[in-house]
């Protein structure tokens, strides 16, 4: 197969439906930058279960005055109760599970409710004994936060036992659901670009027909006759993945490390090198999808 002379028939066919090609390139382009997106935020997802479930903490919040339940049926908790519990973390059923723990009182809980409330009108109604004096425990293994609630959850003083990360898997159960929203999304523009991609394949191929039966006349190969037509379609797919690799670089220097990254300082954020990660996977599943669809569209419609 002469090389140049297949490179000349998809150069050819380019010029020939620029306008189509455009359009294949922005579809392209706009489909695989949701792709990328998709990757990313998974991949964000991922980086910050990793943090911030290392840092959930299980909250051993004790009874007040108005707590309910039979557990809270003495009202306040006591000393007696408070050392009780206290006893039982340190104990060598507890021990091996727990990383640190440390004691909040009325007054330490009133202090931080006032400065993460501050401004809000709730703090004006909320008093001291109002708020729970609270066992905060870090384990050594998060998952293992059942261990803490069966010891103590029945325990005299103790109101409820809190896993904090309950709280955390619905924001990612948030971040998830837009995840795969956006999965959705690409999805559909990738068919949407598959089908342009073999419409302007077969266009191409319709326009340039009497070639093609000279091309037959004279003993060329169906491989020789489809390979430009793949080209053309490959050539597309690849510059529009190419801008999508382009767009989600972008995205991350400026909005996810220039802007979030300033603004949210207490998490990490997906930097540039993951998402040079993701640019190579752009433009194998451009290139791919590029290719079967045009191999598809030349093959089923013109029976090359």
């Amino acid at each position: 197969m002469r090389i140049g002379l297949v490179l000349g028939e998809a150069a050819n066919g380019l010029r020939r439906n620029a306008s189509m090609v455009v359009s294949v390139v922005l579809v392209t382009f706009i489909s695989l930058t949701f792709v990328g997106v998709a990757v990313l935020m998974q991949m964000q997802i991922s980086q910050m279960k990793n943090v911030w479930y290392d840092k959930a903490q299980v909250a051993v919040y004790l009874c007040t005055d108005i707590s309910p339940g039979e557990s809270c049926a003495g009202g306040e908790a006591t000393d007696d109760q408070i050392a009780a519990v206290k006893a039982q973390l340190e104990s060598p059923v507890l021990a091996p599970f727990i990383d640190k723990f440390y004691f909040e009182s009325h007054d330490e809980a009133y202090a931080n409710f006032q400065k993460q409330f501050e401004g809000n009108p709730v703090t004006e109604y909320v008093t001291a004994d109002q708020l729970n004096q609270t066992f905060w425990v870090n384990l050594i293994d998060p998952s293992n936060a059942a261990v803490l609630s069966e010891s103590l959850g029945t325990m005299p003083g103790v109101e409820t036992v809190t896993d904090q990360r309950r709280y955390l898997d619905q924001i990612f159960s948030v971040l998830n659901a837009a995840s795969y929203t956006a999965i959705g999304i690409a999805a559909l523009m990738l068919i949407a670009a598959v089908l342009l991609i073999a419409t302007t394949i077969r266009l191409s191929a319709f326009s340039r027909r009497r070639e093609i039966g000279i091309m037959r006349l004279v003993g060329a190969s169906n491989r020789f006759i489809q390979t430009p037509f793949v080209l053309e379609g490959v050539f597309a797919a690849l510059l529009g993945s190419l801008l999508a690799g382009g767009a989600v670089v972008g995205i991350v220097h400026f909005f996810v490390q220039g802007y979030l990254g300033g603004a949210m300082q207490f998490t990490s954020f997906v930097d540039v090198k993951d998402a040079l990660i993701v640019v190579p996977i752009l433009l194998v599943v451009g290139a791919v999808l590029a290719a079967f669809s045009a191999n598809f569209a030349i093959s089923r419609y013109l029976k090359v």
